[in-house]
């Protein structure tokens, strides 16, 4: 082993994390589009505006929160907003400031897409895995998460 490469194990966890991320991104989008006609992206977006309070966000504040850039978050909710599930606003006091808000027919949306979704998170990873190696996942992405995470603004 030279200076700087993996080791064996330091290898076969990167290339594990690798595919399965890969696998998983796949098989879950094909899981919604087939189910619910929504992109991944798409149902998380829905997620976090139904997680929030009035299910509005603003846009800079949900790109963040899905670790995404801004145009590709603004293109994602063009395309529900056509679809009449999420609408925007500006901000009165800020006129730069955009949010976004989950409207009904996006509530409902969320509801019937949220049980196949669901079902199939614990098909392909949670049902697979032992209590301890979800919670070792858990701390050990959540490390990662906090290592890669812009600092707060």
């Amino acid at each position: 082993m030279g200076p700087g490469w993996l080791s064996d194990e330091e290898q076969r966890a990167w290339l594990a994390f690798l595919a399965a991320a890969s696998l998983l991104e796949r098989r879950i989008g094909q899981q919604l589009e087939f189910d619910a006609d929504l992109s991944h992206l798409q149902y998380e977006i829905l997620v976090r505006l139904s997680d929030s309070p009035s299910r509005e966000m603003r846009m800079s504040e949900l790109a963040a929160a899905l670790f995404n850039s801004k145009s590709k978050l603004t293109y994602q909710i063009d395309q529900l907003e056509k679809s009449g599930l999420v609408t925007r606003r500006t901000c009165h006091s800020d006129l730069r400031a955009v949010w976004a808000r989950l409207t009904d027919a996006g509530v409902r949306k969320l509801e019937q897409a949220a049980p196949g979704h669901i079902a199939a998170v614990r098909e392909y990873f949670v049902d697979v895995l032992t209590p301890e190696q979800l919670s070792a996942i858990a701390d050990g992405l959540s490390a990662v998460t906090r290592r890669l995470r812009p600092s707060a603004e």
